[in-house]
């Protein structure tokens, strides 16, 4: 039986600052969906949803993939993993098969945070757990995708990852809803727990439609010598956003990267940043994001860096565009010491287009918004470190195809 360890400050921390947005009232969204039947394979989901999945990084033929999770609204409809290491199957499923679970749930994410991780425990539908045996090094990713095809539902998952002592793992996600969708909600709380000297990589894609009110809530905890790098992308229109993931390092050594790369336009209201508590001797981490807003999009991109323990290191970094007046960003770095020895730093700017820069690419041949376009893919090429060749590559094709599609 796998030993977890309580973090009862993790328990205790709620966040402070009023996140942004209009209120949700969960009843103008229903719990009420279909059962949809299993498949046998991905390739089996229909082909209005087929051609969403490749802009969730998600492959319907499963190759170069350790495993696959489709959730269509309440129902699991695929689960199948090919590893033998790696365990994967809806957290109801898992809370049922293993007593133990009780004690990791809720335990990285309070469940009195707020009313929506309420409401996830309360009516829950479902969600993955994923655990990957110690010492277990699963260099192909699994991919889980947490889908939407029915108007106005609610949509609550609630996922468990757990990485055993020495493992590896590497996931893509990706959240999407059907183009016939309008309007929904989906709440999803994520648990992770990194023991000792294990390594998750955590690459999310949202491509939600644009009246989507989306509320994530997620916790990591991570343990002596761990690491974990979470990559976010969110290029498409939505309604409301509200994603703010607290780490836990608690661990000597353990180590955090958040990056996350956003694009609010057509009236989406982004609030999106991540936290990290830098618990353990030596811990570090590094927050990353690049915020571009247009045609009345806005964004409060939001960092937090709580140094708790000497030889800690961290670093903020926000870099904002915007492409139209009617649009706004608002960035809000936080560094706080409550130890001697430490080391924790900010950067944050944002800004327009320069003209000068416009009117050299146009002075080669390009046109105005042809050079605008250029200029924007370079301001987003961040670096993708820490990811294995196959994952890096995969990432940057899926914001590739992001940017495609939105300039």
């Amino acid at each position: 039986m796998p030993e977890v360890k309580k973090d009862k400050k993790a328990k205790k921390a709620k966040d402070k600052t009023a996140l942004y947005g209009t209120d949700i009232d969960l009843n103008d969204y229903s719990m009420d969906a279909d059962d949809h039947s299993t498949i046998s394979s991905l390739d089996e989901i229909s082909d209005d949803y087929q051609e969403i999945l490749p802009m969730c990084g998600v492959d319907p033929t499963g190759e170069g993939r350790s495993g696959s999770f489709f959730q269509l609204d309440h129902s699991v409809v695929f689960s199948d993993t090919k590893s033998k290491t790696m365990e994967l199957m809806s957290t109801p499923d898992a809370v049922e098969k293993y007593d133990w679970l009780k004690g990791y749930t809720w335990n990285a994410v309070p469940v009195d945070m707020d009313k929506y991780t309420a409401q996830t425990e309360l009516n829950q539908t479902n969600g993955y757990f994923i655990r990957v045996l110690s010492g277990a090094k699963e260099i192909f990713p699994l991919q889980a995708c947490l889908f939407i095809g029915a108007e106005g539902i609610a949509q609550n998952v609630h996922n468990i990852i757990i990485a055993e002592e020495g493992s590896e793992l590497n996931i893509i996600t990706g959240c999407s809803s059907a183009h016939g969708v309008k309007s929904a909600l989906h709440l999803g709380v994520s648990e992770f727990y990194i023991k000792k000297n294990a390594k998750v990589t955590f690459t999310m894609v949202h491509n939600w439609g644009k009246n989507m009110d989306i509320r994530p809530r997620t916790g990591i905890i991570i343990e002596e010598g761990g690491t974990f790098i979470s990559n976010y992308i969110c290029m498409e229109p939505l309604k409301s956003l509200q994603l703010y993931p607290s780490a836990y390092l608690t661990g000597e050594n353990s180590r955090v990267t958040f990056q996350s790369i956003l694009f609010a336009s057509k009236n989406t209201k982004m609030d999106v940043g991540s936290r990290a508590f830098l618990r353990g001797k030596g811990s570090k981490t590094e927050i990353i994001s690049r915020a571009i807003t247009k045609d009345r999009g806005e964004i409060i991109a939001r960092g937090h860096l709580v140094g708790e323990s000497s030889g800690v290191k961290g670093h903020l970094e926000c870099r904002g565009l915007i492409l139209s007046d009617n649009s706004r960003i608002h960035a809000i770095p936080e560094l706080e010491a409550k130890a001697q020895d430490l080391e924790l730093s900010h950067e944050a700017a944002v800004g327009k287009i320069a003209e000068e820069e416009v009117f050299y690419l146009m002075s080669r041949g390009l046109t105005e918004d042809e050079a605008t376009s250029m200029i924007v893919r370079g301001f987003l090429n961040v670096d993708i470190s820490g990811l294995p060749d196959e994952l890096a590559k995969e990432t940057k094709r899926m914001l590739k195809m992001s940017m495609e599609k939105v300039l």
